[in-house]
């Protein structure tokens, strides 16, 4: 964005029009923009929302949109003779662009991105011009991005993931990106190769598709990096490290922390870490039950505590969340003149290589349950789940159990529906594999996981 006051909302291109209507009510937009393919369905959303009129610019998604060639319908904004034509794209934008656009500044407001809303409503993250500007060369300078490199982009622009750790740096150092109009597990592989893509990033669950989905003769790709986040097993860990031609290294972020904030430092690179926190960042555990903090080297091993990061808002860490200051005033607390962002993501200290300190990802602050007084991290149950045979993907949630205090139960989609894994087996299985508090009390059979568009499980739709 090149003008003060002016900031984008990216959305899911898949929303639904009621969907549609509630963003454009939290947002209240100048002006909206969509493929022409989905015109009927923005315009349905904006019928939908409060104010029910909106100028939108349709795009036909070709070269012909970078020429300027781009239509505006208006959905009740335009007179009603113009609503059924079009109007050249750049005579909408001056309509609610300003005469003179003042000098952008760092501080000033670039985007707002909704959060996943795998347990809540989404947040709406502010993010400033100065946080795109910092992901972009932190996060090109922590892989050693060179412009003769290309990311492979295959989850959504709308994310984090594709704008924080593959566009943005592609910019910075004027790499290129390859992208694809969907994700696709069956042909990922062959894509990597014939786009001669060399850095890639995914979450664990799509790799763990791309493992169970991938043709017999599917050929291996020739990567030099790729990103993961979230947990994956050893056995699928080194199955897709054989895949994509490098080991892959995982990381920990989110929306709210812009760039990341711990990175797998191992040699070679494990399954099991994110790592410690990257040059820069300064973090804390905080221990659920007391609120006493430890940094990570003086950290009880094993023990989960909420990761914790010190930061400056609108510089390496979000601004604020959109319109709700009494959800920014808990995630950003002031101490001592720092503000440290509570992220309710639970990490566990673990050894590194070389006797270094490292962190292990547990899950959300809610995915870590007390059973029989055991702390049980579902994330991790569900991570060795999935390698049992005939699972496709699993998830476990914990349910309240009058003896244990919570128990895991776990959700399973078979690798082949037509014969799936008896519950006995899976039973049986866990009892080899996971620790007595860690396995499920009850098993579920189901066609598949609710997910996000960017892969994450919508645990409270089961």
């Amino acid at each position: 964005m090149g003008h003060r006051f002016t900031w984008l909302v990216p959305v899911d291109p898949t929303s639904t029009a009621r969907d549609i209507g509630r963003q454009l009510d939290r947002v209240r937009p100048a002006v909206g923009i969509c493929a022409a393919s989905r015109a009927d369905v923005y315009a349905a959303g904006v019928q939908e929302s409060a104010a029910g009129r909106l100028a939108v610019i349709e795009l036909a998604e070709t070269a012909a949109d970078v020429r300027g060639a781009a239509d505006v319908r208006g959905a009740g904004v335009l007179p009603a003779a113009s609503a059924v034509g079009s109007v050249p794209g750049p005579a909408a934008a001056a309509a609610v662009a300003p005469a003179v656009a003042p000098a952008v500044v760092p501080t000033d407001r670039l985007a707002v991105m909704f959060t996943s809303g795998t347990t809540s409503e989404p947040k709406g993250v502010v993010l400033t011009q100065h946080n795109y500007a910092h992901v972009a060369d932190t996060m090109s300078a922590i892989v050693g991005l060179r412009p003769e490199h290309r990311w492979l982009v295959t989850l959504p622009l709308f994310h984090a993931n594709a704008q924080y750790y593959c566009i943005a740096p592609a910019i910075a150092v004027g790499a290129s990106t390859a992208l694809t109009s969907t994700f696709s597990a069956s042909q990922w592989l062959r894509q990597a190769r014939e786009l001669s893509a060399t850095h890639a990033s995914l979450f664990a669950a799509p790799i763990r598709m791309i493992l169970a989905r991938r043709p017999d003769d599917a050929p291996a790709a020739a990567l030099e990096h790729v990103w993961f986040a979230q947990n994956l097993g050893p056995q699928h860990y080194e199955e897709f490290a054989a895949l994509a031609g490098c080991r892959p290294r995982q990381l920990y972020g989110m929306t709210e922390t812009v760039a990341i904030v711990c990175a797998d430092a191992s040699e070679p690179y494990r399954n099991d870490t994110i790592g410690p926190p990257v040059e820069g960042r300064s973090v804390v555990l905080s221990n659920p039950a007391t609120g006493a903090d430890a940094v990570p080297e003086e950290a009880v091993p094993g023990e989960p505590g909420e990761l914790v990061l010190a930061g400056v808002p609108g510089e390496d860490i979000f601004l604020e969340y959109l319109d709700d200051p009494a959800a920014t005033g808990r995630a950003l607390v002031q101490r001592d003149g720092t503000t440290w962002f509570h992220t309710g993501d639970m990490v566990a200290r673990t050894d590194g290589t070389s006797g270094t300190s490292a962190l292990r990802f547990v899950g959300r602050r809610d995915d870590v349950i007390k059973v029989s007084g055991e702390n049980v991290s579902l994330t991790e149950v569900e991570a060795t789940l999935a390698q049992a045979p005939g699972v496709l993907e699993c998830a476990v949630l914990g349910r309240p159990d009058p003896v244990r205090d919570m128990v895991p139960v776990a959700y399973v989609v078979p690798r082949d529906r037509a014969h799936p894994p008896a519950i006995s087996d899976l039973a049986a299985w866990s009892e080899r594999n996971l620790a007595a508090a860690a396995r499920p009390r009850e098993w579920h059979l189901i066609e598949a996981l609710p997910r996000t568009s960017v892969g994450k499980v919508r645990r409270f739709k089961l």
